[in-house]
């Protein structure tokens, strides 16, 4: 009897699109960013093109975070570390300059966005202390003047996507100004008399300008710690006075300080607003920029007696 033999060809090429794809991975743009919105910024002008690492973790104080040791790989890899500068990223800044690669370039976005003279500081950011308040983002037209920049950054990095980028680019800042003439509008709903803000950090030193309300205090010294029993004092005392009716803490720095003070002041306290962490899980329509953005106003708006409906159909969803 005899045996059979049988022999099983298996073709090589199924092997190709695997190693093409991890060719075409592996030769992808490495950038590196920090918060949050930048990292989405960055990815709504990038799509697909570019490998992108957010380092700093949401829900995480930006002001205080350090890298991790893990986190070197992507800092020593990084072709593009973007970020948003004005002394808000030291640590990370240092570490990336020590470990980067030949030819890796730095990108401070806020450096870029506004001069020196425009620097705001506060009492979460006292000039004495020389560290300007970093929050551009919270401004849309600071916002769209980052893309332009990180557009102009991928372009010059990347020529042969840079008809992806522009395209990309375009329809975001679209987008943008949009948002931007959408909140404006929101914002004017409120009754002029409730167009004031106390919150627990000072994000907001940008926003207002811009959107036509007031900072009349924040309560976290530049310290980072609850404040003392005199300045819980003062706040209470300042909010009674400016009849506000509502102070606003962030979903980063949770605080029993604030509902204290809001009891003792006699006015709401709304715990929900968002400076660098993105609202909704990871994906979700919301996870977005332009989601951040929304919540916040219409968390503002409604608390402060507006109307929010300038800001319905507006799609938070990423560029695509």
């Amino acid at each position: 009897m005899k045996k059979l033999t049988v022999i099983i060809m298996f073709p090589l090429f199924l092997g190709f699109p695997i190693l093409s794809s991890m060719a075409q991975a592996d030769s992808k743009l490495k950038v590196v960013s920090t918060v949050a919105p930048i990292t989405n910024l960055i990815r709504n002008v990038a799509g697909d093109q570019v490998q992108i690492q957010g380092i700093v973790p949401e829900g995480t104080n930006s002001h205080t975070f350090e890298p991790s040791p893990s986190d070197i790989k992507y800092l020593a890899a990084a072709d593009l570390l973007i970020y948003n500068g004005l002394h808000l990223e030291i640590p990370t800044e240092k570490l990336a300059r020590a470990n980067k690669k030949s030819g890796a370039v730095f990108v401070k976005l806020g450096d870029q966005t506004i001069t020196k003279k425009e620097w705001q500081f506060d009492f979460s950011f006292p000039e004495s202390d020389g560290h300007p308040n970093p929050h551009l983002w919270l401004n849309v037209s600071h916002a769209m003047k980052y893309v332009e920049l990180i557009r102009d950054v991928l372009v010059a990095s990347d020529p042969a996507n840079k008809g992806d980028y522009e395209r990309r680019a375009k329809a975001y800042l679209v987008r943008l100004v949009k948002l931007d003439k959408a909140i404006m509008t929101a914002m004017s709903t409120i009754p002029q008399k409730n167009r004031k803000l106390i919150t627990y950090h000072d994000s907001w030193a940008y926003f207002c300008p811009r959107y036509g309300c007031e900072i009349i205090g924040a309560i976290q010294p530049s310290s980072f710690a609850d404040p003392s029993p005199r300045e819980m004092a003062r706040l209470i005392d300042q909010l009674k006075a400016q009849s506000v009716p509502a102070i606003f803490g962030s979903e980063v720095f949770p605080s029993k300080i604030l509902n204290q003070i809001g009891k003792e002041a006699g006015v709401k306290f709304v715990s929900t607003l968002r400076d660098d962490d993105l609202p909704g899980a990871d994906g979700a329509p919301e996870n977005t920029y332009i989601g951040m953005m929304l919540e916040n106003v219409r968390t503002m708006v409604s608390v402060l007696g507006g109307n929010a409906e300038a800001l319905n159909g507006i799609d938070p969803v990423n560029q695509q």
